[in-house]
């Protein structure tokens, strides 16, 4: 019985790791992505559709800046997320979900790239939540 739990528990705690580096991958690639995307709005905002009638209206630059520091926050994060600490995953879900709620507003601007960012904020923070790791 003994050895059952404990090749249970290692299983549990391989899982959570990969879990863990998952998120951790995936939040450095979003931050990275986000910064790039941030410095193109600021640089050359004419890169990105103007949509004339839409409730969140900002300037793309505006934009730019908010997915700038978003992506230094999340690229911090997921840094931090590879020391498998518990503050780690919760700045990692709320960065994730700042990221998921700026990329949202984003979708007029940039549909595609925006959905597809938002798919992967949500797995990490599923990724990040379905892991119950005890030191």
């Amino acid at each position: 019985m003994t050895s059952s739990f404990h090749q249970h528990s290692e299983r549990s705690l391989a899982a959570a790791a990969g879990l863990t580096v998952f998120a951790a991958v995936m939040l450095l690639l979003v931050g990275f992505l986000d910064i790039f995307r941030g410095i193109s709005a600021i640089v050359h905002d004419a890169v990105y559709v103007s949509t004339p009638d839409y409730i969140y209206k900002f300037s793309v630059a505006g934009w730019g800046w908010v997915h700038f520091f978003l992506g230094i926050a999340a690229v911090m994060v997921g840094v931090g997320l590879f020391k498998v600490s518990t503050w780690a995953r919760v700045l990692g879900v709320g960065i994730a979900a700042l990221l998921l709620i700026a990329n949202f507003l984003f979708i007029p601007y940039y549909p595609l790239w925006s959905i597809v960012v938002i798919a992967l904020c949500a797995f990490v923070i599923w990724a990040l939540c379905v892991v119950r790791h005890d030191e």
